[in-house]
């Protein structure tokens, strides 16, 4: 059966870490793909803040 698994963080260090615990306890003959997506857009409520958004998509086999 395939599977994913979803991360999204507010900073590429967490989103690392995220993901690479959780492939810590996958083999690696069962990771399909990989996806990694940034988005990035002002922040309404603050002038000189701007939102980062780094998620990351696994499909493996169960």
């Amino acid at each position: 059966m395939i599977q994913v698994k979803i991360f999204d963080e507010d900073h590429e260090d967490d989103l690392e870490e995220s993901v690479n615990e959780f492939l810590s306890v996958i083999p690696p003959e069962k990771i399909v793909d990989i996806k990694y997506q940034i988005a990035v857009c002002d922040n309404v409520h603050s002038e000189d803040e701007t939102m980062f958004s780094f998620s990351a998509m696994i499909i493996y086999k169960k």
